[in-house]
């Protein structure tokens, strides 16, 4: 389950881990302030908002700090809010300790929707998806009228049960029209469904009943929708990108469509040039074509300058830009576009791969050595330990949303090396967070070695954030990073492997 991705990783490319930058050596604190605040929260023990200055105030790693819950725990029995707060101080600082405070403050309110939200969270931590979402369902029974709880369960679904996700999923956008969570339903519905004429219906529904002028989840969407035109009807991508730029509010909205319509304007251009015979003007066209950030259309884009080259003659470069762009991110498409034109060349599929390796191999370095230790084992595994063996390497964190999302990605991709020389290694960025991993491992059945981070050993295996991958060849070199896997481009990652063993 992985629907703690649906809050960030559409719009971002990974997870800055907090911590790093945020975690700093506490000011000494105030005797007298600190008695001030005790005072407010003796005289009103349900006051969340006293509880949430003070522990802040003190600080979440505060040695006293549990003392002092555990002394108001015993005189405040039936307060709620006394083990509330600080379970929600620790959820919030993902420290492992949340989940006793929260389940303390459940059994005091089965109605504490909110604790049974962050219990969810709190539980994929863990590995426990069932019980995550378990926790999630009683956090839509204790407030069914919030669409949040609603939509979040039903996402949990979106890996276990894809009819019961798309049933609970439209069950949302019927019960919460108007909401922004009715429109994040219909964008998580579209954006999971392979058939393509089914997410263009998506697509629509979204506009028609959440203006993309009104709700940021349909405004994201928008550009999905076009790029499928793009590729099917570029002068239906045109049409659209017109009708978007007039409903867009600010200046960054309409540069960005305005865009779209020129590269659908260039497409069509570059393929009426080429029915016209006027290969060369077509080709300095398509040469000019600029793809937008995160788009679906890299590929098709691609293809068509290659396409556009070689009807121009220029096979060489039409060979060229796709041995560059095959070598960093491999799809089935393109190495069948590679070998056409390779072979034009004279070039057989042997000579087409030593190229693609040469240019994979012009920027490969060794890895830097390492050896840490294993969570499993306690024992340290050295990245010689590891040689012979091609090796997936992810920095994550058991908090990380965007890792845990990616990791059935690359559980799907590692099984179907079974038995081959191939290594899977997650290095945890956050030492305060060891209490989850070992659970998190044996809980979620992902098959990763789990390594515990230490930073000064990185070299140039860097982590810039959480996730951040790489893969090395069997002697230890980097030959692919900084890359993402989710449902649509696991065979780039498996053709990635693929070329490293063999």
């Amino acid at each position: 389950m992985r629907y703690l991705i649906t809050l960030i990783i559409a719009f971002l490319p990974l997870v800055i881990y907090s911590q790093v930058n945020t975690k700093k050596a506490k000011e000494p604190v105030n005797a007298d302030t600190v008695a001030m605040l005790i005072n407010i929260i003796v005289s009103d023990p349900d006051n969340l908002a006293a509880h949430q200055k003070y522990i802040k105030y003190v600080g979440i790693d505060s040695p006293g700090l549990y003392t002092q819950y555990d002394e108001w725990m015993a005189t405040y029995p039936k307060s709620v809010i006394v083990p509330y707060a600080l379970g929600e101080a620790l959820y919030n600082a993902e420290y492992p300790k949340a989940k006793s405070y929260l389940l303390k403050a459940v059994e005091l309110d089965p109605k504490l929707a909110k604790a049974y939200l962050q219990l969810s969270i709190d539980a994929e931590r863990w590995g426990e998806f069932e019980a995550a979402r378990e926790y999630m369902n009683k956090a839509c029974e204790a407030d069914p009228a919030s669409p949040d709880y609603a939509f979040y369960y039903a996402s949990s679904f979106s890996d276990v049960d894809r009819e019961l996700y798309r049933k609970l999923s439209l069950e949302v956008v019927a019960r919460f029209p108007g909401t922004e969570r009715g429109a994040q339903a219909i964008y998580w519905l579209a954006l999971r469904t392979e058939d393509v004429e089914e997410r263009i219906r998506l697509y629509k529904r979204l506009f028609a009943e959440f203006p993309p002028d009104k709700f940021g989840w349909s405004s994201s969407s928008m550009p999905s929708l076009f790029d499928i035109y793009l590729e099917e009807s570029p002068a239906q991508a045109v049409e659209f990108a017109l009708q978007m730029k007039s409903l867009s509010k600010s200046e960054r909205d309409v540069k960005s469509w305005d865009e779209r319509e020129k590269l659908a304007q260039s497409v069509i251009k570059v393929k009426s040039l080429t029915e016209e015979k006027r290969t060369k003007e077509a080709e300095e066209v398509a040469a000019t074509m600029v793809i937008p950030r995160y788009s679906s259309t890299t590929e098709f884009i691609n293809l068509l300058k290659a396409e556009t080259s070689d009807a121009a003659g220029n096979t060489t470069g039409a060979y060229e830009s796709l041995l560059k762009y095959f070598s960093a991110e491999p799809t089935d498409r393109v190495y069948t576009a590679l070998l056409s034109y390779g072979s034009k060349m004279g070039k057989s599929e042997l000579n087409v791969n030593d190229d693609v390796q040469t240019i994979r191999y012009a920027t490969a370095v060794p890895a830097t050595p390492f050896s840490l230790m294993n969570y499993m084992t306690n024992d340290s595994l050295t990245l010689a330990d590891l040689k012979g063996k091609v090796v997936l390497l992810t920095y994550w964190f058991p908090g990380c949303g965007p890792c845990r999302g990616e990791f059935p990605n690359f559980e799907n991709v590692y099984r179907k090396f079974k038995g081959k020389d191939v290594a899977y290694i997650g290095i945890n960025i956050a030492h305060e967070q060891d209490e989850y991993v070992v659970p998190f491992v044996r809980s979620s059945g992902y098959s990763f070695i789990p390594l515990r981070d230490e930073p000064e050993k990185r070299g140039n295996l860097e982590a810039r954030g959480a996730p951040t991958n790489y893969l090395l060849d069997k002697e230890g070199n980097i030959v692919f990073k900084n890359f993402r896997t989710d449902d649509r481009n696991e065979r780039t990652l498996e053709l990635m492997i693929q070329a490293l063993i063999e």
